[in-house]
């Protein structure tokens, strides 16, 4: 499937090609990229995202698998060098029973974490707490995978 065959309602395929979406991408490789999460647990929640739209791990062919995982690493040395994160979480959730917002472009989520950070919020308060906008995020990060890509 190539990229004017995707479906127009997806929104990683949308954010890939056109408008606002685009602003929100700070890495693009060959067969995935890296973009923001715009809706994020903590600053710096970056999510990678094959090109292809695919619905699970199954469907990736091997070099798009690879390039996830290598994209994947790429974001932990960004995020631990822009952030100084404690931990990250680094995980897919595959279908809407395992918690997936967007269910049909599967996507790696990694989000930096600190002890006594306001993660929490989301869960009890049903709010996000979010120390820095994301343009500034943007801003941080993309010279980050400039130098180490």
């Amino acid at each position: 499937m190539t990229r004017s065959e995707e479906p127009a309602g997806c929104v990683f395929c949308v954010a890939n090609t056109i408008g606002d979406g685009q602003q929100l991408i700070v890495h693009d490789g060959r067969l995935a990229y890296v973009i923001l999460n715009k809706y994020p647990y903590n600053a710096g929640h970056l999510m990678v995202v094959p090109h292809r739209h695919v619905a699970n791990l199954t469907g990736l062919e091997d070099a798009e698998l690879n390039e996830m995982a290598k994209l994947t690493q790429l974001c932990e040395r960004v995020l631990t060098e822009a952030y100084a994160p404690q931990g990250i979480n680094v995980g897919m959730n595959l279908g809407r029973p395992a918690g997936a917002g967007i269910v049909d472009h599967l996507h790696m989520h990694l989000v930096p974490r600190w002890n006594g950070d306001t993660n929490f919020m989301t869960v009890v308060g049903d709010v996000r707490v979010l120390p820095e906008e994301l343009a500034q995020t943007a801003v941080r990060l993309r010279p980050l995978f400039a130098k180490f890509s």
